[in-house]
């Protein structure tokens, strides 16, 4: 043993999950058990193995078959901003309804929480999770319309896990930036979903393209994930929160107790995967966060005081110069930092004063980013083959190719303070890059419309994010002469200007 460490690559502390991931004292809310049950100490587990889900299609792909291997005794827990009972989610056109409904009628237990808003205002989408919420109810499962939050604020957590209780090595846990509803079964062709969410701006076209991620986690980290619905849904001060109606209160009635917890599943793989959640703090209290939680925003900081090379980002929501300013923070501290970020053309419709406002905090956002890094900073809007624009609706950053993160907390105030959000932090255990590595190449491969396996010179971060650039200006000089000939790169990537004002000529 003497021998075998004395010939061992070492170690240094940039490759050590501790170097990135927050302890409990940096996560800010004693209250929590989220960490208590990790050994060592630590607030994040260890062992798990976590598969990238780009876009719908993939994630909903993996969804149907772990929901239809579901039998007796079996338990599914399931939170949800917008859950549409009747959502297809293969070719085949089975729905998430049918694939719940089924896993009661088979004698497995099924566990809800969808968002209630104060204000039905959202009325293409918020009555969905009610109707999905009375027919779990009808056919034995179990479902709360959770309305805990502040009055504009919502629970934007997505995620649905699967436990078996004599099969604890197929145990799953699901989480990021999807929602099973409208328009989110797209792929990597991003020729949109057939079902439209109506909201989207009409730049988009009639069909919307859509750009997504989500997880798929094994190991004990699908535990942490079943934590963090118990402790919503346990919650014994639910019938205390919010002005809801009678009506909704019958919607709104005190949880049914869960099954008794099962131990962590077995180690699965080399990543070490921490769960960062934003709390409002509000009264009543939330017993688990009585001071709310911010681990989102305090596992983005820490992270990126330790960026040294490169940092990319996708986000639906990069409006916010409070949020940004972390991020300038960084490019403000190590001169050879870059910053790519992805962003959507423009955002979903809204009033005239609501799009002028979002449109001048994020003019503010991007100036401030490329006030503090100059040509170090690249924002890329994107595109499908027939040159509309694709909805960015991802959450994803990914720092030196270590620190990766994926969840529903966008770069936003209120996904750092306000709303509920779940985001999971990734690290790999050993000396070598590889999930948050490989995550940034199969996304940079899909914006560059690559084929499999043509990634060699995105490799290497800078390298890649300047490959990226040269494809997106070259795409962009097209546009500017007319489009007159064949398009010069399968790229999807052009450069947002500074105005962000364009709109591709046939978008209209």
């Amino acid at each position: 043993m003497l021998e075998e460490s004395a010939t061992a690559a070492p170690r240094s502390r940039a490759d050590l999950p501790a170097h990135w991931l927050l302890t409990a004292a940096e996560r800010g809310n004693p209250a929590t058990g989220l960490d208590e049950r990790h050994p060592g100490g630590i607030a994040w587990s260890t062992g798990n193995s976590v598969r990238p889900l780009v876009d719908g299609t993939e994630y909903f792909d993996r969804l149907v078959p772990a929901l239809r291997d579901v039998g007796a005794g079996d338990r599914i827990f399931f939170s949800a901003w917008i859950g549409t009972r009747g959502k297809p989610l293969d070719a085949e056109g089975i729905t998430l309804g049918e694939l719940l409904l089924r896993a009661l009628r088979r004698g497995a237990s099924v566990h809800a929480l969808f968002w209630w808003p104060f204000l039905t205002l959202r009325r293409d989408l918020v009555p969905d999770n009610r109707r999905f919420a009375t027919a779990l109810r009808r056919h034995g499962g179990a479902a709360l319309l959770d309305q805990r939050v502040r009055p504009i604020g919502c629970h934007h957590q997505k995620f649905l896990v699967v436990r078996r209780p004599e099969r604890p090595d197929t145990d799953v846990a699901f989480l990021g930036g999807i929602d099973p509803c409208a328009s989110r079964r797209d792929d990597h062709e991003h020729h949109g979903d057939p079902d439209v969410q109506t909201s989207i701006d009409d730049r988009y076209g009639a069909r919307p393209a859509w750009h997504d991620a989500h997880l798929e986690v094994r190991g004990p980290a699908v535990q942490d994930v079943e934590h963090c619905f118990r402790e919503r849904w346990a919650d014994a001060t639910a019938s205390r929160r919010g002005p809801i109606s009678r009506t909704r209160r019958l919607f709104a009635r005190r949880a049914d107790p869960l099954p008794d917890r099962l131990p962590p599943p077995p180690r699965s793989g080399e990543q070490a995967v921490q769960l960062l959640r934003t709390y409002p703090a509000k009264r009543p209290r939330y017993p688990f966060a009585p001071d709310g939680e911010r681990s989102v925003a305090r596992g983005y900081a820490k992270a990126l005081r330790h960026a040294r090379r490169l940092v990319h980002v996708e986000d639906q929501f990069l409006w916010s110069p409070v949020v940004a300013e972390a991020f300038a923070a960084a490019l403000r501290r190590e001169p050879r930092l870059r910053l790519v970020a992805v962003v959507p053309h423009r955002p979903e419709n809204g009033g005239v004063v609501e799009a002028a406002t979002n449109d001048v905090a994020h003019r503010e956002a991007l100036d401030l980013l490329r006030a503090a890094g100059g040509d170090r900073v690249d924002v890329h809007d994107l595109e499908n083959t027939a040159g509309l624009p694709i909805y960015l609706h991802s959450k994803v950053c990914v720092i030196d190719d270590r620190w990766a993160a994926v969840g529903s907390a966008n770069l936003n105030r209120r996904s750092w303070a306000y709303d509920s959000e779940l985001t999971a932090a990734v690290v790999d255990e050993g000396a070598h890059p590889g999930f948050a590595r490989d995550l940034r190449v199969r996304l940079w491969s899909e914006h560059l419309g690559r084929s499999p396996g043509d990634t060699a010179d995105l490799a290497d971060p800078v390298r890649g994010a300047a490959v990226l650039r040269e494809s997106a200006a070259a795409l962009d000089r097209w546009h500017a002469q007319g489009r007159a000939t064949s398009a010069p790169t399968p790229a999807r990537t052009r450069p947002r200007s500074p105005a962000s004002g364009r709109a591709p000529p046939n978008a209209s």
